[in-house]
């Protein structure tokens, strides 16, 4: 497995960014990538581990073989609970222990580099702004209330600040305007809220400009296109569309 990248991380910013990078390869791992990952994780292997790397890659592998290790180990052995749980609970126990891997990664580098107290407080905080691996994953991120209010009419966000949204009208999904604007200034400060707190089901990562959203049918959670390989050409011919967890969900039941 890996050692410590080169260049090391040597600011909050740097160790920040080498966490996202592991946080997305793993999301990648146990959401869009789920089928493969399950395939890998074969029971008659040994302890196996699962690894997020700083490139947003994720792979599976035997643990290193160094006392100790240059960096903190995952969980080990994942493999070998695949077939004894239901594979949602599963996804989830890996997800958790795949969070205080992150955690462990960061804070390894932290003290490696002798950070502060107000540093190391400002790493968590930056940190804790994002979900976690397995609120990503378990589907408990909190969804904002035009989510929830739109339902299955709201498929897709485009990239302005306030989302447009499409609904399906004949056989092709037709605009409509993005919502007006309310005339309490309380009411518009809890639409930027809601709009604020949206969050990529694949990634995790908020809402932001020049990005095209779609949205499952299924769970309602909303999705980056390039995270779920949905373009907004692709999404014109989608009626219904289901991400990636709940198409394989439904595979397997």
């Amino acid at each position: 497995m890996e050692g410590i990248p080169n260049p090391l991380p040597r600011t909050v910013e740097d160790v920040f960014d080498d966490f996202k990078g592991r946080r997305v390869g793993l999301i990648k791992a146990l959401t869009t990538d789920v089928d493969r990952f399950f395939q890998q994780c074969d029971p008659e292997k040994e302890n196996l581990c699962l690894y997020g790397l700083p490139n947003e890659a994720w792979e599976v592998n035997l643990p290193v073989e160094e006392v100790p290790p240059e960096l903190p180990e995952p969980a080990l052995g994942i493999n070998f609970a695949r077939d004894g749980m239901q594979e949602k609970d599963w996804l989830s126990l890996v997800a958790v222990h795949s969070d205080s891997w992150l955690l462990s990664v960061a804070f390894y580098f932290g003290a490696r580099f002798g950070f502060g107290k107000s540093e190391r407080k400002r790493l968590f905080q930056m940190i804790n702004d994002l979900p976690t691996v397995f609120e990503v994953v378990s589907g408990t991120i909190k969804q904002p209330k035009e989510q929830n209010s739109t339902h299955n009419n709201s498929k897709h966000k485009s990239s302005n600040k306030t989302p447009r949204q499409f609904e399906s009208q004949g056989n092709k999904p037709a605009k409509v305007s993005a919502p007006k604007e309310e005339d309490e200034s309380g009411k518009e400060e809890e639409d930027e809220d809601d709009q604020g707190g949206t969050l990529c089901g694949a990634c995790g990562d908020n809402y932001g400009t020049d990005e095209f959203w779609i949205c499952c049918d299924i769970c309602e959670r909303w999705f980056h296109g390039k995270c779920v390989k949905i373009t907004p050409a692709k999404a014109e011919h989608i009626k219904h569309y289901k991400c990636p967890g709940c198409s394989n969900k439904r595979a397997r039941v």
